[in-house]
């Protein structure tokens, strides 16, 4: 079985068809949809143009100077550059990064520079390129949050992602994400600091995402991502010891890519915000199940380390799929679902 096919499970499941067998309206024939130059790629979110839909997840795709070798990063839509922090940081010890069946386990800890070298060394960089940046922070206070978003729109990112799955250690190190009023107060200050538009990035790992959500919408959020990594374990049967040195991680992947979708699906129900959706883009149809779902936008993460071209696989999908359902434009996947 190839990698790809490890990383996309029962293709024949496609969104070209509906449950009971029969197929969607205006469904193309595959000759008349091979031709996919008339599609506007374009969408919108929180009112910045990304020329097509496909962003690269943060955590994924480093600050691109690797993916660099790969192609131009000018052909995608968006870059959300690894989790950032006031200060350097090391990361959690190693072993830190473990395979699942349609997945990973990962508990890198957001080993990153810090915002300043980002901002000295790898912004420059990232701005020689056609593509909107998305700074992705994470903080251990409200007001650390707002000290870098700050810095990092004066230094002129498109929008920065805020990472709300981090403890917050004036609660006793409860996850911001986990709770309504502390998801609300890091949203204010981010606003309050922030020049460019702020997107929160929701935690699956709560009874009620919509609750999550509507807190953020309300403290003045401009857009959501989802969804972040759902927490799991494995366990080595031979030494009786979890896989991870730090015990539990984010999995990630094509398994939790249900998840996603049922999320995104709620959320999209609930508030009135744009959505970047993710977890488990390996294909243009996974991204399409994020969309019709209610994403504006769909992000690939853990797909590149199978395929450094995943990203352009699942925009050139996009556009074939959009031109057989004999749409102009891919933003009219957005919240096309139509539930039974």
């Amino acid at each position: 079985m190839s990698e790809r096919e490890k990383f996309h499970f029962a293709p024949e499941l496609s969104i070209g068809r509906a449950g009971n067998g029969q197929k969607l309206e205006r469904i193309l024939s595959d000759s008349e949809a091979s031709d996919t130059s008339h599609i506007n790629m374009a969408v919108d979110l929180a009112g910045i143009t990304f020329k097509n839909p496909v962003v690269v997840a943060s955590g994924t795709f480093g600050f691109g100077r690797e993916y660099g070798q790969f192609f131009d990063l000018s052909q995608l839509g968006g870059i959300c550059c690894k989790g950032l922090t006031l200060h350097r940081r090391e990361g959690n010890p190693s072993p830190r990064i473990a395979e699942t069946p349609m997945g990973i386990l990962n508990s890198v800890g957001l080993q990153n520079p810090g915002v300043d070298a980002f901002i000295k060394h790898e912004l420059p960089f990232l701005r020689q390129y056609d593509v909107k940046i998305i700074a992705n922070i994470s903080g251990n206070t409200p007001e650390e949050y707002g000290v870098m978003c700050e810095k990092l729109s004066e230094a002129g990112v498109d929008m920065i992602e805020v990472n709300i799955s981090c403890p917050n250690v004036k609660a006793g190190g409860l996850a911001y994400g986990t709770r309504p009023e502390l998801a609300a107060e890091v949203t204010q200050v981010a606003k309050y600091h922030s020049k460019v538009p702020v997107m929160v990035k929701l935690s699956p790992n709560v009874t009620d995402i919509t609750e999550i959500a509507r807190a953020v919408a309300d403290a003045g959020a401009d857009a959501l991502s989802l969804i972040n990594t759902l927490r799991g374990m494995r366990i080595d049967v031979n030494t009786c010891r979890p896989i991870l040195k730090m015990n539990t991680g984010g999995l990630s992947g094509p398994a939790v890519l249900p998840v996603a979708v049922r999320m995104v699906w709620e959320v999209a129900s609930a508030v009135k915000l744009p959505i970047l959706g993710m977890g488990g883009v390996s294909s243009g149809e996974d991204a399409a199940q994020l969309m019709l779902a209610g994403a504006s936008a769909a992000a690939v993460g853990t797909a590149l380390f199978a395929d450094p071209y995943a990203p352009l696989k699942v925009r050139d999908g996009l556009a074939s799929i959009a031109a057989k359902q004999g749409l102009a434009a891919v933003s009219q996947l957005t919240g096309g679902v139509k539930p039974w």
